[in-house]
């Protein structure tokens, strides 16, 4: 549910452009400056899971996010709009922090089928926010959306206070900022982070590219869908991610490399479907599966083969890793809507497949290094 909150905008660009008097071609901006948040609160405030104690953190960051709703939902400008917007991407990052909090409960044996649970739930909170927000705001608007979840945020931070358990692994001794500049020092240490956060990057562009954008051609003739119906498509997404829970076990089998691979031409192969939009929601659909489940498989077993190798630095590891992702989230976000506005679907659809090959090529490129480091 956190998560959902740095997504919902997807299927509102277009009320929230009408709202504060945006361009089309810069309405992802507002993604863009989320996630841009989200980069900074991975860096500073994840970490923190590795200085505290996790549960409090979680709980704090999550009663100060339903503050942040609130202001967003009730802004009157678009300046208190973005600065409300912008603090919901740096608090959101509390799912990450549940995240490395899963992986130190878990045995390492156990640790990529745990991963690919707790991710599934998230990429799963990711695409239903869309079908959340969609509906919401056609019965109550798109600031009913914000509000909304400010109240199930805050119950769901009561739910944890009394279901999470204290401290279960041992806290670093290290000071705030010397705990941050370890984080840094994670991307010169670690080869296998730089190489598995370069995936994420282009991944999570492609992802992002897709989600943003199919807003614009389902809200203009000839569908002219309403929130709702766009907002339903994210229901599409989920077979996929379910389907690629099982990447986690088979990274626990050694299999985590051959799983890549197979994603990535999956991920190619999307587009070709996703290009169809004009002609057919069924191929659209087919599409959609295709992407998350790709997305989704390499995300978890970026993952999992990332945690393994601090286990008592899982915090900072996370950090480090989603920030990759934040920057490719951004990126996605911004350029799509700027293609689109510019050059109509067919582009959009050229750039994401140019980027998922680029992914190929890169995962190709690095796969020995990948494998020795792996080894050793």
């Amino acid at each position: 549910m956190a998560v959902a909150n740095v997504y919902f905008a997807h299927p509102l660009l277009d009320s929230i452009a009408s709202e504060f008097i945006i361009e089309p071609s810069t309405i992802g901006i507002v993604i863009t400056i989320t996630q841009i948040c989200y980069a900074l609160g991975l860096l500073l405030l994840v970490p923190l899971g590795d200085l505290l104690n996790q549960r409090r953190v979680i709980i704090g960051q999550m009663l100060m996010l339903v503050v942040a709703l609130v202001v967003v939902g009730i802004s009157p400008t678009s300046i208190v709009f973005f600065i409300g917007i912008a603090v919901v991407g740096l608090l959101a990052t509390v799912t990450q922090t549940l995240v490395a909090f899963a992986s130190t409960l878990a045995v390492p044996a156990e640790r990529g089928r745990v991963l690919g649970f707790v991710t599934s739930g998230l990429v799963i909170g990711i695409l239903l926010a869309r079908t959340f927000a969609g509906i919401i705001a056609d019965l109550g608007g798109w600031r009913s959306v914000y509000l909304v979840s400010a109240v199930l945020i805050l119950i769901l931070a009561v739910l944890l206070h009394k279901e999470l358990p204290g401290t279960v692994h041992k806290r670093s001794s290290l000071s705030y900022p010397k705990l941050l500049h370890s984080v840094l020092m994670l991307f010169v240490q670690e080869r296998i982070l730089v190489i598995r956060g370069i995936l994420a990057l282009l991944i999570f562009t492609v992802f992002s590219t897709f989600w943003t954008s199919l807003v614009l051609p389902l809200s203009s003739p000839p569908y002219s869908f309403s929130h709702t119906a766009i907002g339903a498509f994210g229901l599409a997404g989920v077979s996929g991610a379910l389907a690629a829970a099982r990447a986690g076990r088979l990274a626990d089998r050694g299999l985590g490399q051959l799983t890549t691979g197979v994603a990535l031409v999956l991920l190619m192969l999307s587009w070709f479907f996703i290009n169809f939009i004009s002609y057919s929601i069924v191929v659209l659909v087919i599409g959609i599966i295709l992407l998350d489940l790709a997305v989704q498989a390499v995300h978890v077993t970026n993952q999992s083969m990332i945690l393994t190798v601090q286990p008592e630095a899982g915090s900072r590891l996370t950090a480090a890793y989603m920030f990759f992702y934040s920057i490719g989230s951004a990126t996605g976000s911004i350029v799509s809507t700027n293609i689109y506005a510019n050059y109509g679907w067919e582009a959009v659809c050229l750039f994401g497949v140019s980027v998922s090959a680029l992914a190929l090529v890169f995962w190709m490129a690095t796969y020995r290094l990948a494998k020795e480091i792996r080894q050793k």
